[in-house]
């Protein structure tokens, strides 16, 4: 097998010796000596994704998501990497697998292709039998919604739960159409059974935050998505939409944090751009400071006594 040393690593990959220590350092790939041809393709996947500003600590959470939902031991060597945002995703098994919403996205890349798959799959393990059937089920469901007829989605999505009334995804889509339909007591219910059919999932708690905050119950929205973020403490709408939340509860420093989370997780674009206005607004009227501790004593500054001793003038008495 073909092994290259840290130099060639850095002379074929165009990179500095400071840049591959950093990636170590985060925790993105094994401080090595000698590289495989294998280690070499994982390089210059995070070479591509560092360009895209990807931020390492976001790659190293999409990594560890991928292996959990996946049983991946190298996700960057075993499936696509693709950025989606400031995230990124996974093309796998025909599929496009956001790790950390444990669900398979839109791949617009391959709309028109027979394996496209859309939004709020989640990731299972690989179903057989009547399970097949039902998976089959769900993606004629997604079809049709994608194609406005959501009657025929709503019929499908009610079949799959009349016959697994703990399939998620099912509760989460039919939710989101008698959402956008505007029948938000329907959605709350759908979107609380999909909470209750997996706990963990981080979307339903996220649309229930919505559907909560459509209906100005911003109390029970905000707890909502606060366990959204406790499930995913990187799933940066759901903070955008908590700081939205305290916003309108009149909560200025609670929504400040989550204003600053977002910006964090998210650097670029309209919705960060409107997250750092928010902060300025928020810090001018809060005349929130930045302190600091130090190690080290600090005199206080030197000042004029107010009050001085004047001498009495000669031929006075001290009484």
């Amino acid at each position: 097998m073909t092994s290259y040393s840290r130099q060639d690593v850095l002379r074929i990959l165009q990179i500095s010796s400071r840049q591959l220590q950093g990636w170590e350092r985060a925790g993105l790939i094994q401080p090595l000596q000698s590289y495989s041809f294998q280690d070499l393709g994982q390089l210059r996947t995070l070479r591509s994704l560092r360009e895209e500003a990807v931020s390492a600590s976001s790659i190293r959470h999409s990594i560890s998501a991928m292996k959990a939902v996946a049983g991946m031991e190298n996700p960057l060597v075993e499936a696509t990497v693709v950025c989606n945002g400031s995230r990124i995703a996974f093309r796998h098994l025909g599929a496009m697998v956001d790790p950390i919403r444990r669900q398979l996205i839109f791949d617009f890349e391959r709309a028109g292709q027979k394996d496209a798959v859309a939004a709020a799959v989640p990731m299972t393990a690989p179903a057989a039998g009547a399970q097949k059937l039902q998976q089959d089920q769900f993606l004629l469901a997604v079809q049709a919604e994608e194609a406005g007829d959501k009657q025929r989605a709503i019929e499908l999505y009610t079949e799959i739960l009349r016959a697994d009334s703990s399939y998620a995804a099912a509760y989460i889509n039919l939710g989101t159409i008698f959402f956008h339909l505007r029948q938000y007591g329907r959605a709350e219910e759908l979107y609380r059974k999909a909470t209750e059919a997996d706990p963990e999932y981080v979307l339903a708690f996220f649309d229930l935050g919505n559907v909560l905050d459509e209906l100005e119950r911003l109390d029970e929205s905000v707890k909502a998505y606060k366990h959204a973020t406790r499930l995913a403490p990187r799933y940066a709408d759901a903070h955008y939409n908590l700081a939205l939340a305290y916003e309108r509860k009149g909560e200025r420093r609670k929504a400040l944090r989550h204003w600053q989370d977002y910006v964090r997780l998210d650097r670029s674009g309209p919705w960060a751009d409107h997250a750092r206005v928010q902060i300025r607004k928020l810090l001018g009227k809060e005349k929130l400071a930045i302190t600091w501790r130090t190690g080290q004593y600090v005199a206080p500054p030197k000042t004029r006594p107010a009050l001085s001793i004047v001498p009495p003038d000669s031929g006075e008495s001290m009484t």
